[in-house]
């Protein structure tokens, strides 16, 4: 086997981590275009009562990743993937079967809790099971474009699946997608490795918890009173941790450059593609005036643009490193964002798919690279709360769906407001690209080695 082979068991090893990715992502976004059918059937009272089938599965994710990034660590990241899957199976098939609005919410709260179990462990076993180098890079960008291309497949799935049977099959998916990613945990994933000895962190347990419940939900509705009491949580966590002898996230892998900046460098292509994306599902409908389901399949370019971006990464960073992928990959979502401020009020699909395409398309490839440089170098045994950290952006990135919206709230006309926030996502993501890859080159140059850190 060469170098940059995997094997077959490795492949059979990745596509179970990567399937699961592949279901989370898929599970945030697949029932959004199902919400309206939802709210019908079930007798939701009110938009807003609504919109908790999303956010009460989106805030228990961001809350609970560095809890179960930590407990992977100690009780086993394989024994906790298989519990974080089960979990989210069942959890989805009681979702399908759910009778009223309060079973289903309840049941997309524990698909969110189970989805914090699930997160940092398959990251952690994907870079316990594949050496640092081209195997763990080709792993991680296998992940990367799996992970972009759920969220679009949703999108698209959800309207197809919605139009032509009924919303409850799309958790039934998410379900039989679990019975196949169970199977293969129990079978394929190395049993060894992932077990330490140390007990949890209770009082950072709740602070983080806290804190991150506060930021996420005070972010997404833009209640900044909420905001500053997450600051203030957080920042009681840092302090706490600070003199813990067993901290649920370590200062020393704060203090790390790599995990720094590479946390920066995410929370930028997150907030600013999440944004842009949302943005563009409102022009297509509200501009345009196409259905739920053309609407979902205006996402096609951007999908097959992960996919292609999966397959360059692990090459150009083999080539030229994590920063040089870093600079070009936000490049060229930021060019792709920043030229959508040529979308017209009629027609313009081919400019529409090439824009979204390019933004997809460099998104994928930042995402590879920050989380590849975040997980590069460390102690096996701070693998799994590294996985926890190179997550969170993916949830805290709802800072840049809160500012965009405000950008179009702010114009009387629809179509200036989405102009004006796609150049300011273009622009974001263009000085991310110069300051970014200046930042983590200077990062990954003066890291320490796993023993050191």
């Amino acid at each position: 086997m060469t170098d940059q082979s995997l094997g077959a068991r490795g492949w059979l090893v990745l596509i179970t981590l990567c399937g699961a990715t592949f279901m989370t992502g898929l599970d945030y976004s697949i029932i959004t275009v199902a919400l309206p059918e939802i709210g019908r059937e079930l007798g939701f009272a009110t938009r807003g009562d609504l919109q908790w089938v999303v956010t009460a599965c989106l805030l228990p994710t961001a809350a609970l990743m560095p809890l179960f990034g930590r407990a992977s660590d100690v009780v086993g990241r394989r024994r906790l993937f298989a519990v974080g899957v089960t979990a989210f199976t069942g959890f989805s098939l009681l979702a399908a079967l759910a009778p009223i609005p309060a079973v289903l919410v309840g049941a997309r709260a524990g698909q969110g809790v189970a989805a914090a179990m699930i997160g940092p462990t398959a990251l952690a076993l994907m870079t316990t099971a594949f050496p640092e180098g081209p195997q763990r890079t080709r792993a991680m960008s296998v992940n990367g474009a799996l992970l972009s291309l759920g969220f679009v497949a949703g999108t698209i799935g959800g309207g197809l699946v919605t139009s032509g049977l009924s919303w409850r099959w799309t958790m039934l998916i998410l379900a039989g997608i679990g019975a196949v990613v169970l199977t293969g945990a129990l079978t394929v994933l190395p049993r060894a490795g992932g077990r330490g000895s140390a007990r949890l962190d209770v009082p950072g347990a709740v602070l983080a918890g806290a804190g991150l419940f506060a930021l996420v939900y005070g972010i997404s509705t833009l209640g900044w009173a909420t905001v500053a009491l997450a600051v203030l949580l957080l920042g009681a966590f840092l302090a706490v941790e600070s003199r813990h002898s067993a901290p649920l996230v370590p200062p020393r892998l704060l203090r790390r450059p790599t995990v720094a900046w590479g946390m920066a460098v995410a929370l930028v292509t997150f907030a600013m593609c999440g944004g842009a994306t949302l943005l563009l599902s409102v022009y297509m409908q509200d501009v345009l005036g196409w259905s739920a389901l053309q609407t979902g399949l205006g996402f096609l370019g951007e999908g097959v643009a992960a996919l292609a971006a999966g397959g360059v990464a692990a090459r150009l960073i083999g080539a030229r490193g994590t920063p040089a992928a870093v600079a070009a990959g936000l490049a060229v979502q930021g060019a792709g964002t920043a030229g959508m401020l040529l979308l017209p009020g009629s027609g313009g699909l081919g400019l529409l798919l090439v824009t979204s395409a390019a933004m997809g398309f460099g998104h994928v490839l930042t995402v590879v690279a920050a989380i590849t440089t975040i997980m590069s170098g460390l102690d096996e045994a701070d693998q799994g709360v590294a996985g926890s950290l190179a997550q969170l952006p993916t949830f805290v990135g709802a800072v840049g769906v809160a500012g965009l919206t405000a950008i179009v709230a702010a114009h009387a006309d629809l179509l200036d407001g989405l102009h004006t926030a796609f150049l300011t996502a273009g622009a974001v993501a263009l000085l991310g690209a110069l300051a970014g890859g200046l930042l983590l080159r200077r990062a990954v140059t003066s890291a320490p080695t796993g023993a050191e850190s």
